[in-house]
């Protein structure tokens, strides 16, 4: 299951993206193909680094009068700092924006008139840009190359690198932060979003690629972590309270271990309290949908919680810890 958490990137909800950054696992950022690193996209750039976050970028609005993709690559390099994998290529651009390359498959995906959908057909990289395609896909291997040892023995001794071999290492290198793939597309048109999904799964991170969630033992203020393991001591963080006009009071609580049951009881380690756990949602936008029990890794929401605030630990009574706040 894949939880998609969005956040507006805008500085007036800079609170929002602190809490959502702090219980998700990877990152999508999407920049303006023309305006490319705008002043507020550094801003949560630098939130992402301060919770460690993997990320993949899209490089959107393509088709927009003003468009340079290879400029907002160089953009997400020396402004952000950041190690860009460029992924795939735009073919056409501004208007003619009508397609992408993929440059690891070495394949196209052409989109057909301008209506907004997701039909695509799959061609051979036009000939005007084999050259381009070439040269760019082999700066793409180079790099995954670069942050593993032995590809970068295979590399460098002229073998063909096989593209399962490389995407294995390309997702290590992600989830590391050693490397950021970018993409690019016009999401209105939906042209180009694709392969971004794909990518999601591909490279970013699920709770198993992420390291133990720390925080501190409130009896003996040691320092303690939680796996995630749905065998272990239950340990969620609050990061969101929302008031539903058909529920009431919603608290969106991330599982970092453990399992939690409809109808039992949790300790609220922040406020020492002990709260009962009324029903548990999974939340599609508006719709809602009950479940009996959440295990570690997923994101639900609660009914019922009375004292718990945002920022807040719940956890097992017997094996307490309090995580870092937001």
């Amino acid at each position: 299951r894949l939880n998609l958490i969005d956040t507006p990137g805008h500085v007036d909800f800079t609170v929002e993206v602190e809490r959502s950054l702090r219980v998700l696992d990877g990152a999508g950022v999407v920049f303006d193909g023309v305006a490319g690193v705008e002043p507020q996209s550094e801003t949560v750039w630098h939130q992402a680094d301060k919770y460690n976050v993997p990320r993949i970028c899209f490089a959107n609005k393509m088709d927009k009068i003003g468009a340079d993709f290879m400029n907002k690559v160089r953009e997400i390099e020396e402004k952000l700092g950041a190690h860009p994998a460029v992924m795939a290529l735009p073919i056409g651009q501004e208007s003619s924006f009508r397609g992408v390359v993929l440059l690891l498959e070495q394949k196209a995906l052409i989109w057909e008139g301008d209506e907004t959908g997701a039909k695509y057909t799959e061609a051979e990289v036009p000939e005007e840009m084999k050259a381009e395609v070439a040269s760019m896909r082999q700066k793409l291997v180079e790099k995954i190359a670069e942050t593993d040892d032995v590809i970068l023995e295979k590399y460098l001794q002229g073998e063909e690198i096989d593209i399962k071999t490389l995407k294995m290492a390309l997702r290590k290198a992600t989830i590391a932060y050693k490397l950021v793939p970018v993409f690019c597309g016009s999401s209105l048109r939906n042209k180009g979003v694709q392969p971004l999904l794909d990518a999601v799964v591909e490279y970013l991170p699920s709770p198993l690629d992420v390291p133990a969630a720390t925080g501190k033992d409130p009896k003996t203020d040691q320092e303690a972590d939680r796996k995630p393991d749905q065998s272990g001591p239950f340990a969620g963080l609050a990061f969101k309270i929302q008031t539903d006009p058909h529920v009431g009071k919603l608290t969106y609580v991330r599982v970092y271990s453990g399992k939690l049951d409809s109808g039992s009881y949790a300790y609220n380690a922040s406020k020492r309290e002990k709260e009962r756990v009324g029903r548990l949602l999974l939340m599609h936008a508006n719709d809602r949908e009950e479940i009996k029990q959440a295990l570690a890794g997923e994101i639900v929401a609660v009914v019922g919680l009375k004292q718990t605030a945002t920022g807040d630990t719940l956890c097992d009574e017997a094996n307490p810890i309090v995580f870092e706040g937001i």
